[in-house]
């Protein structure tokens, strides 16, 4: 049976029910949306930004202030090249050929001996300086030679003590006077324009020189006082001095400046029986001023004097070049 006030009952609960909710939902409201900013800012106060690559930290460890930190790469370290390896010949010897000039001026054939250092050859491209020496009195073009001049070449140029090089020994026939003999006008007119011609040689003065022993020192002499414009070193080895040329070394010397006097080697044994002259010629350019070396050794005027100090000489010889 339909009851008013039971109906009643129920609508009043329902409706403090509702109220108790509508109140409960607003008082709720504020609370959760005072913590939302809250919540959404804690991430950006906590967030640190990193550095990126290109970056500096503020503070560098103390070895990057102090150390250079490039690390060499290794085009940056340089790298020593190996020396240049000398070529097989020139571990071979030099040779020597045998052979003669023809002039108008001589009864015979100059005899000429020429040694070729090693590598002549195969270097087709390379010029040499020239050495000319020239033998004593009673002894051939072969006097050289035979007192070893191109084994002593040989082991200059293979251990790199003096730079290839040639060596040319004419002949002199007659033991006369200068003008009493064709030897000079040769030697100066013909014997050296053939080699220069025959030969791969540097045909400067700066790359010439000429030597001789006894006799043949007195006629390098005569050369490099008469003609320094041919020669840039002239050497004297138990040299006497020609008769005519005595009176006229002063002459010649007079005649030279500073600059174009020739490099000059004497040398002498102690117990030379020309050293009267040697000593003559020696006192004469100190006097005057003239720049020369000037050795006494002990020894006789001989083979085994010369060959004993033939490869000092030969060591002097290409020293200026």
């Amino acid at each position: 049976m339909f009851n008013p006030d039971r109906l009643r009952h129920r609508t009043l609960i329902a409706c403090l029910m509702l109220a108790c909710a509508v109140l409960l939902a607003t008082a709720c409201a504020p609370a959760q949306a005072s913590r939302l900013p809250q919540a959404q800012s804690t991430p950006a106060q906590s967030t640190q930004i990193p550095l990126s690559p290109t970056t500096a930290p503020t503070r560098l460890p103390p070895t990057l202030t102090s150390t250079n930190t490039h690390t060499p790469q290794p085009t940056d370290t340089p790298t020593q090249q190996p020396s240049p390896t000398p070529p097989a010949c020139r571990q071979e010897p030099g040779y020597v050929e045998q052979t003669s000039l023809r002039s108008t001026a001589l009864k015979l054939p100059m005899e000429v001996r020429v040694y070729l250092p090693p590598c002549y050859a195969q270097d087709t491209d390379q010029t040499y300086p020239v050495l000319y020496l020239i033998h004593g009195m009673n002894y051939t073009e072969a006097q050289w030679d035979d007192l070893g001049a191109d084994e002593s070449a040989d082991r200059l140029i293979q251990s790199g003590a003096a730079p290839p090089f040639i060596i040319v020994m004419p002949r002199d026939r007659l033991w006369k006077e200068p003008s009493e003999t064709s030897f000079d006008e040769v030697f100066l007119g013909e014997l050296i324009p053939w080699v220069d011609s025959r030969y791969r040689t540097r045909p400067e003065r700066r790359y010439r020189a000429v030597g001789g022993l006894s006799r043949g020192g007195a006629w390098a002499l005569h050369f490099g006082f008469n003609r320094p414009d041919l020669f840039s070193a002239v050497g004297a080895h138990s040299a006497p001095v020609f008769w005519e040329d005595a009176n006229r070394i002063k002459s010649w010397l007079d005649a030279l400046a500073p600059e174009q006097l020739p490099r000059l080697y004497m040398d002498i044994g102690e117990k030379d029986y020309l050293r009267r002259s040697n000593t003559w010629l020696e006192e004469l350019l100190t006097a005057r001023g003239v720049p020369h070396e000037y050795y006494s050794f002990p020894g006789y005027h001989e083979d085994a004097y010369w060959s004993a100090h033939v490869e000092d000489y030969l060591r002097w010889y290409a020293a200026g070049w």
